[in-house]
């Protein structure tokens, strides 16, 4: 949806742009049913961005030094419940460089308006970014960084691919450059040593500063921060580092893009990588054995993930739970990974139910792994709802395996329905 007139604000609003399994396959193009593949096979295409001397994003530019600097009031960051911390921006691409490596990062993080010239910036322990941040932190000194928003959304997917296809030191851009097809173009900010995505409808340009926190809702003491992927709204964080804004700078005619925690643009953002991940570490491990895989919207593309296991002899019986127990490994904020065989559809909810209640005895087929590090943001993953979870972000990972026994297989044919010509009965149907 694009939203045209947002009061009080000459820049138009949109959100949605990546809510669509289909979309995003137009985008890459891809199959929609391989897009994890599609992603992975690009890294073998990877190229190296290009700097270019000037780009539409800087098209006009607003210097936090001018009196009449807010960017309260120059950006149409969205509220998205009454309940929230303040305006966020949600689709925030940030770029960093390590300094001593000279490495860089580039990574989707929620900013908080503060104030007129100070965003607050939450990073998951473990972001790569945050890592650099912690450097420049341990030296004492402001880290540069580009906050890139309204970008391509082949680069939007491809920064999202996460650990272990992206490790410390790799550049996602290479590969949004292998994805795309030509390199990433990046242009040098005008108030701050970093570079941004030259593609950026808008930027904004800072420091992240060192040993410097605020509380994420200290403009509004509702507790909450914003409504997450898992459907519920955050709490708000006590201690968040601080962005200082040095400028903004946008196209001429800019258009400010956001998503909403729970739906499908999340979904598409963190399972389709997800995907991608899980393929590689599975063909690595157990090669041949897992068809497909599946990041289930109910999961947010994080905590639920459908394997498509194909038994090929006895030898396999047993191997579909080792795939699991390597799809946790591999991606460790998985919670719930359902394993089922060839024959079952992993795109279909109905089918994948269809297989967990003919295919399943939760005595044989359920299994509990406890005191598991999963996710901060599940909420269930607390001590106030199991006892045993020692701190939040605890999980009991399970294996819901849904496949027939490899001696049993021939007693779980399904229907054999013949295929139905149908252009006979109803001529150019097709």
């Amino acid at each position: 949806m694009l939203f045209e007139n947002v009061k009080g604000y000459d820049i138009p609003v949109i959100v949605g742009v990546l809510a669509s399994r289909r979309r995003v396959a137009l985008f890459l193009g891809a199959d929609e049913r391989r897009l994890g593949q599609h992603m992975l096979s690009a890294m073998k295409h990877a190229k190296p961005p290009v700097v270019v001397p000037e780009a539409a994003c800087q098209e006009q530019v607003l210097l936090a030094s001018e009196p009449d600097f807010d960017l309260r009031k120059i950006l149409p960051a969205p509220t998205n419940t009454p309940e929230d911390a303040g305006p966020y921006f949600c689709m925030a691409v940030l770029r960093g460089t390590d300094p001593d490596t000279g490495s860089h990062d580039v990574t989707i993080h929620r900013l908080c308006v503060q104030g007129r010239d100070e965003l607050s910036v939450f990073m998951l322990p473990g972001r790569h970014i945050g890592l650099m941040y912690e450097k420049y932190e341990a030296r004492g000194e402001p880290m540069p960084i580009t906050v890139s928003m309204g970008i391509s959304p082949v680069e939007y997917m491809a920064i999202s691919f996460e650990p272990p296809a992206t490790p410390y030191g790799f550049d996602e851009l290479e590969f949004a450059g292998g994805l795309k097809g030509s390199p990433v173009e990046l242009v040098k900010a005008k108030s701050v040593d970093e570079y941004a995505l030259a593609s950026a409808e808008i930027v904004i340009e800072g420091h992240l500063l060192p040993r410097c926190r605020v509380a994420e809702d200290q403009n509004t003491g509702t507790g909450f921060a914003m409504p997450e992927f898992p459907g519920y709204d955050g709490a708000a964080n006590p201690s968040l580092p601080v962005i200082k804004v040095s400028a903004i700078t946008t196209r001429t005619r800019p258009i400010l893009q956001t998503l909403v925690g729970p739906g499908e643009e999340h979904v598409s953002l963190a399972g389709i990588p997800t995907e991608g991940s899980l393929t590689q570490a599975l063909e690595n491990a157990v090669p041949g054995l897992v068809e497909n895989v599946y990041a289930h919207p109910s999961g947010g593309g994080k905590y639920v993930g459908i394997l498509q296991i194909r038994k090929r002899s006895a030898a396999d019986q047993g191997r579909e739970r080792q795939a699991a127990i390597v799809a946790f490994g591999a991606f460790p904020e998985m919670k719930h990974v359902i394993l089922v065989d060839d024959d079952v559809d992993i795109f279909d909810t109905d089918d994948v139910l269809w297989a967990m209640t003919t295919r399943f005895q939760a005595e044989r087929s359920v299994v509990p792994i406890p005191g598991v590090r999963c996710h901060a943001l599940d909420p269930s993953a607390s001590p106030d709802l199991l006892w045993t979870n020692v701190e939040p972000g605890i999980s009991t990972k399970v294996i819901f395996d849904c496949t027939v026994p490899w001696n049993l297989r021939d007693r779980f044919i399904r229907s054999p329905f013949q295929d139905v010509d149908v252009e006979r009965f109803l001529p150019g149907w097709s």
